[in-house]
């Protein structure tokens, strides 16, 4: 077993990496700044430290006031839309963070370097599934960000030795199977949870944007990943990392699911319809984006536990309809 630095460990992704960190056995130092970030959601066990990663200072406390195994760096921005009204502070932040975090690891000796990235940095891709070999063509400076960290990392391994491995997500959703965990965004943007926020009557009907897509149903199609499956695939690349060269993998299910069997899956989940209105296709909205994980399924043996979509928005909807307030509220979340 061994300790871990999480950087925006208290976030959606971080977290449930936290949680299975500390499942197997292994001790974990959170940094966040709460921002986004849920006090809450740092699970007991967990060292929490509350603070900035543009404070330099306050990381290189933590990088000396414990000896670390690897660090997994989910701090960072990542709203794509946000990202096209202010990119250049999304490009500051998320790689000027990211490559001196990198910078004091290596000199703190902390030499596996786990980044969470997406699969927002390909862009338009030309072929489905989406390998890890496609062209790189971000569209928003969102990807563009994480592209660059990427490039910068490898860097970091070509001349310092440091070994990282870069996770290129699709689109991570559901919440822990045991209910001790789940997403909780503000503003949030992604379609599992305003689905379910609507059919709670916790938020405004559904809006489909575009049913005249060239799919069977006419709306976009996406590959969904089980966010406990996306932590376990952190877990097994960070392993690798011990031995292995440094990498890149696309993470997702291998299979799309359309907007209208997403809210069907919801549907089944509450019992009763999701309130929806229908809109226009969003500018940059691909029709189809499904990853390829063949290559870490080859590389680590991964694969998805909770691939189903029944799964996946089954746990979203637990979690959601136990917590309709989510992490807020609460008294932890209150002396924040």
């Amino acid at each position: 077993m061994g300790r871990y630095l999480v950087t925006g460990g208290a976030g959606y992704v971080g977290s449930h990496v936290v949680l299975a960190l500390l499942d197997r056995g292994d001790e974990v130092v959170v940094l966040d700044n709460l921002r986004q970030g849920h006090r809450c959601a740092v699970m007991t066990g967990a060292e929490l430290v509350v603070g900035d990663l543009a404070e330099r200072a306050v990381v290189r406390e933590v990088l000396a006031g414990w000896r670390f195994d690897g660090i997994l760096h989910f701090a960072a921005l990542s709203l794509v839309g946000e990202s096209m009204r202010e990119p250049l502070r999304y490009i500051a932040e998320n790689v000027g963070n990211t490559l001196w975090l990198a910078e004091e690891a290596v000199k703190a000796g902390v030499m596996r370097f786990v980044l969470s990235s997406t699969a927002a940095l390909f862009g338009m891709p030309q072929r489905v599934p989406i390998d890890e070999d496609e062209s790189k063509d971000p569209v928003s400076a969102y990807g563009e960000s994480k592209l660059m960290a990427e490039r910068g990392l490898e860097w970091a391994d070509r001349c310092l030795g440091l070994r990282s491995a870069a996770l290129r997500y699709f689109n991570a959703a559901g919440a822990d199977p045991g209910g001790r965990l789940g997403e909780d965004h503000d503003p949030e943007t992604h379609l599992i949870p305003n689905a379910v926020n609507a059919v709670l009557g916790l938020g405004p009907p559904l809006t489909i944007f575009g049913t005249d897509y060239d799919t069977p149903d006419g709306t976009a199609i996406r590959d969904y990943v089980h966010v406990s499956d996306l932590a376990d695939a952190h877990l097994r690349v960070l392993d690798r990392l011990k031995d292995g060269p440094s990498c890149r993998y696309n993470v997702g299910s291998g299979t799309g699911a359309s907007v209208l069997e997403v809210i069907a899956a919801v549907e089944r989940a509450a019992g009763r319809p999701v309130p929806h209105v229908l809109g226009p296709r969003r500018e940059g909205d691909p029709a189809v984006l499904v990853a390829s994980n063949a290559r870490l399924r080859r590389d680590t043996g991964w694969a998805p536990k909770l691939g189903a979509l029944d799964d996946i928005v089954g746990t979203a909807y637990a979690w959601r309809a136990r917590n309709p307030k989510g992490y807020r509220g609460t008294m932890a979340e209150a002396v924040a």
